[in-house]
């Protein structure tokens, strides 16, 4: 980092709006790479999210010091009972909590000479001569510009980008205390479909063992539009006592989101020197609603490229490929069409294709022949129905992408 050509103002190689899960990993990426950050966070208030749980899987072990649980056997339970379990050997799954990973590279940041963490509050990005700005309020509600080279803006975006389909996984989850032992701290439940159908759209629970008696619990729908908190709440109920048979528990705490899942194209560059990273910037994989593992091998992919690029011309590392988001942009479809039935569908897949070979694929990792055997295994007449239809399809403007609804009680 550098004075500017007036000598008043500091010049960060790179400065990261957004303290999310996008934010972090870039800053801390970075500032390893020796690249001069700046993470400028939202102050305490309204602004700043609640605390949240990241999920991914991995072969290695990496972020272990955030990691609050991790699982070597997944399992999906279809609508009639019916379970496949495995080990998806070498990937393992992992919880992390947003406190634990903020806490763990704000210290990496503020023990680095060339990184700093500001709280503020965000109001414009733009380019301006030799790279960009960012224009804030403090907390105390004094005004502060910062500039850097590049700006990586991870604020989420209002609305979606023209899309042909826009599904939301929706979602309430209790963190909860049995009476009794009720669970198998050994295994995770990736989807479990006893529960009610929607009438457009899937749901399905959701179970993290944290001990033989604690767990994440989750109620999940992949649909149109979220429920009410009362309606999650009732079917967190139906799930944990009718399904599940937990008995007696105590909910120690909450949280609920939305997170879009669409074939709408993130722009991830907004302007010569500003870049989108994060929800807002495409990182969501559209067919899962997996985020986590995707912003950190971006923000690895960004260190590196950065790194390289120097004052030279930088290309902004898609966080998917395009095959990926093809493969993901017929899925949707042929959900929200109802063409294919979503419980059947995935349990089928994990069914019929070995899990580590599956995980890979719902994460990008995957060979063309893989996905091709994979592709056979799905319904293939309506699948193949609807990459036809898909090229003809208009894109349209319509429809709503948030992260995470205000709600007081999550």
């Amino acid at each position: 980092m550098s004075p500017s050509p007036a000598g008043h103002h500091r010049v960060d190689d790179a400065v990261v709006v957004g303290g999310g899960a996008a934010g972090l990993c870039l800053a801390d990426r970075l500032d390893r790479a020796g690249v001069g950050v700046t993470l400028v966070e939202a102050p305490d208030g309204p602004l700043r999210p609640a605390e949240r749980t990241w999920c991914y899987w991995e072969a290695g072990a990496t972020c272990e010091e955030a990691v609050v649980a991790s699982w070597s056997r997944l399992r999906v339970r279809g609508p009639d009972g019916r379970t496949v379990e495995a080990d998806p050997a070498p990937l393992r799954y992992r919880m992390v909590r947003s406190g634990a990973f903020e806490a763990l590279v704000h210290a990496r940041l503020r023990a680095s000479p060339g990184a700093r963490v500001l709280r503020a509050t965000a109001h414009e990005v733009r380019d301006v001569p030799g790279g960009a700005e960012v224009r804030c309020t403090t907390a105390d509600g004094g005004p502060l510009t910062l500039r850097g080279r590049r700006v990586f803006d991870s604020r989420p975006v209002p609305y979606a980008p023209p899309h042909r389909t826009l599904l939301l996984q929706h979602f309430r989850g209790w963190f909860v205390r049995t009476a009794t032992p009720a669970f198998d701290p050994g295994v995770a439940d990736l989807m479990d479909f006893r529960v009610p159908q929607p009438r457009h759209g899937l749901a399905f629970g959701y179970v993290l063992p944290l001990a033989a008696d604690r767990a994440l619990v989750e109620y999940t729908e992949f649909s149109r539009s979220p429920l009410t908190t009362e309606a999650y709440e009732q079917a967190l109920r139906h799930y944990s006592g009718d399904v599940l048979r937990l008995g007696p528990l105590t909910v120690e705490s909450a949280e609920q989101g939305v997170i879009p899942m669409t074939d709408a194209r993130f722009p991830g560059r907004t302007g010569p020197a500003v870049f989108r990273i994060g929800a807002a910037g495409g990182a969501t994989r559209p067919a899962t609603g997996y985020t986590f593992a995707a912003v950190r091998r971006q923000s690895g992919a960004i260190a590196t490229a950065l790194s390289r690029a120097g004052d030279g011309p930088f290309v902004l590392p898609a966080p998917h490929g395009r095959r990926a988001l093809a493969m993901d942009a017929v899925l949707l479809r042929a959900l929200d069409t109802g063409r294919v039935d979503g419980p059947r569908f995935f349990t089928g897949l994990f069914r019929r294709v070995p899990m580590e070979r599956l995980l890979r694929f719902l994460d990008g990792g995957s060979t063309p022949w893989e996905e091709f055997g994979i592709g056979l295994r799905t319904p293939v007449g309506p699948m193949l129905r609807t990459a036809a239809e898909l090229p003809f399809l208009a894109r349209r403007t319509a429809g709503r992408s948030e992260e995470s609804p205000d709600d007081p009680a999550a």
